[in-house]
């Protein structure tokens, strides 16, 4: 079974996050939330606390097959700031494994270096910060193994492209039409 860990940093925006992961859980995907601040309890750009699952130093992330990261500011910022969150990312792209990131956070995978000739979208003003990507301004891009979303209205498409990625086009509609989409 496919396991998703999803970073939480303080200023993260709720919607993101918090859509993405009940949508992967209603699809059974195994999802850990993992905070990189210096506790577990991490709060969101709206002022709503959160309990991480995991604190991202007792996180064993060898059995993670997908990577996560919401935006929201100045959560993106604090995920770009993060040097063992850093490592980790350009080590799962070395990989060939699975990264998504939606509105501020590609940002992180621009400074990594990791969307160079690569098509990506992001939230609006946020593109020059994607160094070397080709920026669609579509709702959500994949390319390769990295998939990015624009922003928080979008976070049920961007969740449900990660579904059908991780657990296939049935399991996709089958939550779709749970959700009434």
């Amino acid at each position: 079974m496919k396991k998703v860990a999803l970073f939480l940093a303080n200023g993260f925006e709720e919607i993101e996050a918090l859509a993405t992961v009940d949508i992967l859980r209603r699809a059974r995907i195994v999802v850990e939330t993992v905070s990189v601040s210096d506790t577990k309890t991490v709060t969101g750009a709206h002022s709503v606390p959160v309990i991480a699952d995991k604190a991202f130093q007792e996180a064993d992330f060898s059995e993670v097959d997908v990577l996560v990261l919401p935006g929201g500011m100045p959560g993106a910022k604090n995920l770009n700031e993060h040097e063992g969150l850093g490592k980790l990312i350009t080590k799962f792209n070395g990989e060939g494994k699975r990264i998504a990131a939606i509105c501020a956070a590609p940002m992180v995978l621009g400074t990594l270096g990791l969307l160079a000739d690569r098509r990506a979208t992001c939230y609006p003003g946020f593109e020059d910060r994607l160094a070397g990507a080709q920026t669609t301004g579509e709702d959500v891009v994949v390319d390769g193994n990295i998939t990015t979303g624009k922003g928080p209205g979008l976070a049920f498409d961007f969740a449900l492209r990660l579904v059908e990625q991780i657990a296939g086009p049935e399991t996709r509609r089958e939550v779709q039409r749970g959700l009434l989409l």
